[in-house]
């Protein structure tokens, strides 16, 4: 489909001389990237991974390299460890906005529009996982594949919502260190990576999104604490959704002031269209709420099967982390809350941190959660299955897994963390030579 005339004559009439530039950028492959995962413990893929993806770092984010993919070899989304959660594939661009936004540990920080995950899983790598990360979204099919992705990275200190920003507001006054709003928007930054922006393009299309902007804008002020920032971010051109919304939100909010915009275009950078502002609001007063845990929210004493498992199956140092007073029970699991999540009854929550398991009747059965949130080094029991072998993609698509003598030997019967090249990838049941799948039949490849 061709571009639409009208966005081009916008963007003449916006850009000038560099329109020419602009327009070549248009007609180029985009570029493609990824981002390593810390909280799985990735600092660097294998080295031939590295040269048969050409990996470049994108400049503003340290974990994010550009890749191309050479013939013959995986692309990164088949590859087995992109199932185990050690990279993200993320738009370069779209790393931008977290990146400026620069969460920190153990702050409390708000990502209102969070579907499909990418700047949210960015930030809990930030965050380190530490503190508190709220992450939201509006459409229910969406915040499930926001979950996922959640649970894919290991990311432990998230709880994930599907609530409107207004809710949202009501439920977190001037609570937030920092606000990501991520707004949905025309798409203008994406016109050279299909046909979805070429579609649905209108100048009428941009005023509504435009104004859909400013009224989510205005509800995420309310979830800023005095002293916190925001960063409001889209992927587009659009003076209307961009630089006027945000000469709107400081017109109408004198206790917000700019730190910083940033404009990235596809001539001028590797990645595609987008744009992000930094604003701080005014004021040094504390967060206004505490965390508190109340009966009607699911907070019952934890049973002993469980806290008997997870002495049994970790580490010492990894089950000291696991604070038994932020247990609650959710949807029949347990799951570990972040820490200073306040009560989250009358919310609409999806997830309310880190699912840990459910009981069975007696006994204590663990979620494909824990194990995807847990380092190697976290568990006692441990079967590494190399990313180049037949068994890592067996393990991936549910097939029992048959072990050697010597590799039966060195494991426990019971419960095991499954790891590809380090990196947890799910759980497994050892009886003998044998280890049983246990993998979700939801994620298992074809």
């Amino acid at each position: 489909m061709e571009i639409p005339a009208g966005f081009l004559e916008k963007m003449k009439e916006s850009l000038g001389d560099e329109y020419g530039a602009f327009l070549d950028s248009l007609q180029k492959e985009e570029v493609k990237a990824l981002r390593l995962n810390p909280l799985k413990g990735i600092h660097g893929l294998p080295e031939n991974l590295e040269a048969s993806w050409s990996l470049q770092n994108v400049p503003w984010e340290e974990n994010g390299y550009y890749y191309e993919i050479s013939e013959g070899f995986f692309p990164p989304g088949k590859h087995p460890l992109h199932d185990a959660g050690a990279y993200y594939i993320q738009e370069p661009s779209a790393m931008f906005p977290v990146s400026l936004l620069s969460p920190r540990k153990n702050e409390k920080v708000l990502d209102l529009c969070a579907a499909p995950g990418g700047k949210s899983t960015q930030t809990a790598a930030f965050m380190e996982n530490t503190g508190l990360l709220v992450a939201n979204e509006i459409i229910r099919s969406r915040a499930e594949i926001l979950s996922a992705n959640i649970e894919r990275m290991g990311v432990r200190n998230a709880v994930v919502a599907n609530m409107e920003p207004h809710g949202i507001a009501a439920a977190f006054p001037a609570f937030f260190d920092r606000v990501l709003v991520d707004a949905p928007c025309s798409g203008e930054g994406m016109m050279r990576r299909g046909d979805a922006a070429r579609e649905n393009w209108s100048t009428e299309n941009v005023r509504m999104c435009a104004s859909r902007q400013e009224e989510i804008l205005n509800e995420a002020a309310k979830c800023v604490r005095p002293g916190g920032k925001l960063v409001y971010s889209t992927c587009t051109f659009s003076k209307e959704e961009d630089e006027e919304n945000v000469e709107k939100f400081l017109a109408g909010h004198p206790d917000f002031s700019i730190i910083k915009t940033e404009k990235l275009y596809p001539h001028k950078v590797r990645g595609e269209g987008h744009f992000a502002a930094l604003f701080e609001r005014q004021g040094d007063a504390g967060n206004l709420m505490v965390y508190k845990c109340k009966k009607k929210s699911g907070c019952l004493p934890v049973p002993k099967q469980a806290l008997g498992f997870l002495g049994s199956f970790l580490m010492q140092e990894a089950y000291e982390r696991i604070d038994p007073e932020r247990i609650i029970s959710f949807k029949d699991s347990l799951y570990l809350l972040p820490e200073g999540m306040p009560d989250i009854g009358g919310m609409k929550v999806l997830r309310p941190g880190l699912c840990l398991g459910c009981m069975k009747k007696d006994r204590f059965e663990p979620a494909h959660s824990l194990a995807m949130a847990l380092l190697a080094e976290d568990a006692q029991n441990v079967c590494n299955l190399p990313s180049d072998s037949p068994a890592a993609v067996s393990y991936l698509s549910g097939m029992t897994l048959s072990l050697s003598g010597e590799e039966a030997a060195s494991l426990n019967d019971g419960w095991c963390l499954v790891t590809i090249d380090g990196i947890s990838a799910g759980l497994g049941k050892k009886t003998g030579p044998v280890i049983k799948n246990h993998y979700p039949k939801g994620l298992r490849r074809v």
